[in-house]
């Protein structure tokens, strides 16, 4: 299998810590989707990352669509609970993490305009401080986020505050939310996570 990913990209990086944390070989295509020579178009009609090109010669695109894809066609070790409620509680994680996500994606991209609107912005970043409120109650004083071992809401909330450190580092997360501090400096503890620290790429054609 090949998967196509972005360095920076939190949604890339959770499927490259699932395929590690599930011993799965894949080889890493590096790519920036906004450039015009990109790809994507091939593999994915919403010219997102990230794609899963698989040894049939298929493509699984759109992050929590390709975890689901891993999930059934390589069940071991789990990366969610087997019974419906862990199973919904995992989902309901994944959608705050990614929702803040696309906040802080959307945020990104507007600061870079030359005249960025402060309204926009500031109803973004509601959402991100929202996210992140919800993900810090609902892990609490516990080790992971949902039940008692390492998962697929603990790859998303791990990847929301890692692409908080690259792309925001202005925003003081970890002094408003020391328990998700706490939380990230326990995944980086882990092997999945370091390999995938992400960093930002230059975005050579123009985008805003």
């Amino acid at each position: 299998m090949r998967l196509i990913s972005a360095t920076p990209s939190p949604y890339a990086r959770k499927v490259r810590i699932a395929l590690a944390e599930k011993g799965i070989p894949f080889e890493l295509v590096t790519e920036v989707p906004w450039n015009n020579d990109t790809s994507l178009p091939l593999y994915n009609p919403l010219e997102k990352l990230p794609v899963l090109l698989t040894d049939d010669g298929g493509s699984v695109y759109e992050s929590s669509h390709i975890l689901d894809w891993i999930e059934r066609k390589y069940p071991q070790p789990a990366l969610v609970p087997s019974d419906d409620d862990g199973y919904l509680e995992a989902k309901r994680v994944q959608v705050v993490a990614d929702g803040a996500c696309d906040a802080l994606v959307l945020s990104f991209f507007e600061r870079a305009r030359p005249e960025p609107s402060a309204a926009w912005l500031a109803r973004q970043m509601r959402k991100v401080e929202g996210g992140l409120g919800d993900l810090a109650r609902t892990l609490g004083d516990r080790g992971f986020m949902v039940r008692d071992s390492f998962g697929l809401g603990d790859i998303a909330t791990g990847c929301v505050l890692g692409y908080l450190e690259v792309r925001f580092p202005d925003m003081l997360w970890r002094e408003r939310f020391a328990v998700l501090a706490r939380f990230a400096d326990r995944m980086a503890e882990r092997a999945s996570f370091r390999d995938t620290v992400p960093y930002p790429q230059i975005i050579r054609d123009v985008v805003v």
